[in-house]
């Protein structure tokens, strides 16, 4: 058995868990696209059946990473603490104008604390600040399970190159160019819940943005990477973007080194379980 600093590791019961959730997250998202949507279908209608499914698979990866001695009691206090912070953080923006002040620490909590650290504390602190902020609606599990990528993301990042660690200004600007892609695509997949029921009934009659009950799927991506670039991207992404980056190149540095200094004292214990074997590596 192995005790190294370091990140909280993924057992292959986590991954499983991980690679089961985010495939049932992208189906709840794009299912207009390949089923038909009802003319009278209503944006409300399939959140919560979302949110009774989305519950039990983040405690059941929760419970796989215990299992596979990864988020251990520290690390589950760690996650506490940082949705705690989160929670707080995102009435200062809450997405107005596109302002949004939560996403640097997501991403900052998962390139150090990796990737199923990233994606549960993605999951807890807009569920937590849903609840600080009367915020709960339709939207919430979708926010959810998009927070959460965006922090799996993150720690899923190259922690090195040709053998060198990428520290310092280097990391720091990957995790910036890594803000701007995770803003524009949380706006891009947050749109995609909505827009078929949005623009699919109108009632005005169809447009080049309108959603076509099973139309094409090439049609219908079309129409909404237009709706897309003309309703959000140009201010509400590009402000996510720009709030996000702005944080990470002010408190980024510190804040990774604080990090890093948990991970040390908390000495995570890093072991891996070979399912077929049951040695530990």
């Amino acid at each position: 058995m192995s005790r190294l600093h370091g990140p909280v590791p993924l057992g292959w019961k986590s991954i499983t868990m991980l690679v089961i959730i985010s495939c049932a997250g992208f189906a709840m998202f794009a299912w207009p696209l390949v089923i038909p949507l009802s003319p009278d279908a209503d944006m409300g209608s399939s959140a919560p059946f979302i949110f009774v499914v989305l519950l039990p698979l983040l405690i059941f990866l929760v419970m796989a990473q215990i299992s596979d001695q990864g988020m251990d009691v520290k690390a589950l206090a760690i996650l506490g603490v940082l949705s705690a912070i989160a929670a707080a953080l995102r009435p200062l923006g809450a997405g107005t104008n596109g302002v949004e002040t939560v996403f640097f620490l997501l991403i900052l909590a998962g390139r150090v604390f990796g990737p199923g650290f990233g994606f549960v504390l993605g999951c807890t602190s807009l569920f937590a600040s849903a609840l600080l902020t009367a915020g709960v609606g339709p939207w919430m599990p979708f926010q959810m399970l998009a927070s959460a990528w965006v922090g799996m993301g993150a720690g899923l990042l190259p922690d090195s190159v040709m053998g060198k660690k990428i520290r310092g200004g280097l990391e720091l600007a990957m995790l910036v160019v890594y803000a701007i892609v995770a803003a524009y695509f949380f706006g891009m997949i947050m749109n995609l819940w909505f827009w078929p029921f949005i623009m699919g009934s109108g009632g005005g009659g169809p447009t080049d943005l309108a959603y076509i009950p099973g139309g094409a799927i090439g049609e219908n991506l079309k129409r909404f990477g237009w709706f897309t670039l003309i309703t959000s991207t140009a201010v509400w992404d590009t402000g996510r973007a720009i709030t996000t980056c702005l944080l990470l190149m002010v408190v980024g540095r510190p804040v990774l080194l604080a990090f890093r200094r948990t991970v040390r004292r908390a000495n995570f214990q890093q072991q891996t379980q070979n399912p077929f074997t049951k040695e530990v590596a």
